[in-house]
């Protein structure tokens, strides 16, 4: 499931009982394959109204991925699979801190991708733009965004919009100015109010194309179909739940009605449907 600023579009996830770790296979999967390959070809060639729900082409292209926020949580795992997708071409990685050791690890990675690490550039005068950030975005045909305070247990969304948005206002301000025309996918919670801001910013630098701007909601469908495979005792491959709605709490509207063979006490069905909702996974 995709949501954009003003629509959603729901990409069947590919699942597995361990969740944290298929949250970025299944988001890179989703990501670069549909994105890197087939938006890239799209945008490039023939963009049509409506072109990521019309995705037709099989020509491969290689494409220049960014990740914003390369060195966190999210971020590192997500380059190491952007590093093995035969689809990137290069993999451009930024961060506040340690991104040089990242891409230094990830270039040893026998792929054909070329592999770069950029830190944000020292404060000087005269003032000047972010080299670090100028570099890492020049070129990008996918920018992916992750970059931002997590959000921790006790938190809601909304407890990380102050932090969260200012870094995401910036981050799509470069991506205004250096790669306009790239396919932009928010991670960075709220994502409810990220994408939008985002929306807002390329909207004032008259860059604004909505077919290329998303917020990757895909946990949410992973959950629920996780969930609901160990509830019922089936294989998680097998399940696919609908989850229509937005990002946030009681927003995220999971379908289990919609899923055929499955039975649930109501004590069942509210406990999952709070999981898939408010989960957060604790170390």
């Amino acid at each position: 499931k995709i949501s954009s600023h003003n629509h959603k579009i729901k990409i069947p996830p590919v699942s597995t009982k361990h969740h944290h770790l298929f949250t970025c296979k299944a988001f890179i999967t989703m990501l670069l394959n549909r994105f890197a390959t087939k938006a890239v070809f799209t945008i490039r060639s023939r963009p049509v109204a409506g072109a990521l729900s019309k995705f037709h082409s099989s020509t491969a292209i290689d494409a220049k991925v960014a990740v914003l926020g390369a060195a966190g949580g999210i971020g590192q795992p997500l380059s190491l699979l952007c590093k093995l997708s035969p689809e990137v071409d290069e993999l451009s990685c930024y961060d506040i801190l340690g991104t040089p050791g990242v891409a230094a690890d990830l270039s040893h990675i026998p792929t054909k991708s070329t592999t770069t690490g950029s830190l944000p550039s020292p404060v000087s005068w005269p003032p000047t733009h972010d080299k670090g950030l100028a570099d890492t975005l020049d070129g990008a045909d996918v920018v992916v965004i992750p970059a931002g305070v997590p959000r921790k247990p006790g938190m809601t969304r909304d407890d990380l919009f102050n932090t969260n948005a200012s870094i995401v206002q910036k981050l799509v301000e470069g991506c205004a100015k250096f790669c306009p025309e790239a396919m932009i996918a928010i991670i960075s919670n709220p994502v409810n109010s990220t994408v939008p801001i985002a929306a807002e910013v390329l909207k004032k630098a008259g860059v604004y194309n909505k077919q290329k701007l998303v917020g990757v909601t895909t946990l949410d469908v992973c959950r629920a179909n996780t969930f609901v495979a160990n509830s019922q005792g089936m294989d998680p491959r097998d399940v696919d739940v609908p989850v229509i709605g937005g990002h946030a709490g009681i927003t995220i509207l999971p379908l289990f009605s919609r899923v055929p063979g499955v039975n649930f006490s109501d004590e069942e069905l509210e406990k999952i449907t709070v999981r898939t909702r408010e989960y957060i996974l604790i170390f």
